[in-house]
């Protein structure tokens, strides 16, 4: 597989943000970012020597490095994205946030969470140390890694 994980993604790739964080990817959403303009994507791709997500055509050409897909769905974008080499495999130990891409820590034991987030002594928890938001591997977990395994071949429907 590919060592890209420094990602931009346009606003036509929101979808699959979340999963490619899942990954362990540095996974950067314009739609976050409020970029819009391709001129602004194209200068903070370079600044942060990341590689862009698009299905502008145009928007591709101009890039360093850039990955074009075609899909609009993200399924068919999480393919693509295989296919082109990029890693598809959820983190042992999830290391970014799947709402704002910051690092996550893992909560000690002792530890007190949101109300919404089960016992760190009983399931692992991580928090993101930017945005403060607790994860864990529940059923959004299992449902993320079942899409991947179709994605890579591997089962699943």
């Amino acid at each position: 597989m590919t060592a890209v994980s420094r990602v931009l993604l346009d606003i036509m790739c929101g979808g699959v943000v979340a999963h490619l964080r899942m990954c362990g990817h540095d996974a950067a959403y314009a739609g976050d970012r409020g970029l819009e303009d391709d001129d602004e994507l194209l200068a903070v791709a370079r600044r942060e020597g990341r590689t862009i997500l698009t299905r502008d055509v145009a928007l591709a050409g101009r890039a360093e490095a850039s990955i074009l897909l075609e899909a609009r769905e993200p399924e068919g974008q999480l393919r693509e994205l295989h296919r082109a080499g990029i890693g598809l495999r959820l983190d042992d130990e999830p290391s970014r946030c799947g709402a704002c891409n910051g690092p996550l820590d893992r909560v000690a034991d002792d530890d007190r969470t949101p109300a919404y987030a089960p016992d760190p002594a009983v399931e692992a928890v991580w928090r993101c140390r930017d945005c403060d938001q607790a994860f864990w591997k529940g059923s959004h977990w299992d449902r993320v890694e079942e899409t991947l395994e179709a994605v890579r071949g591997e089962g699943g429907s």
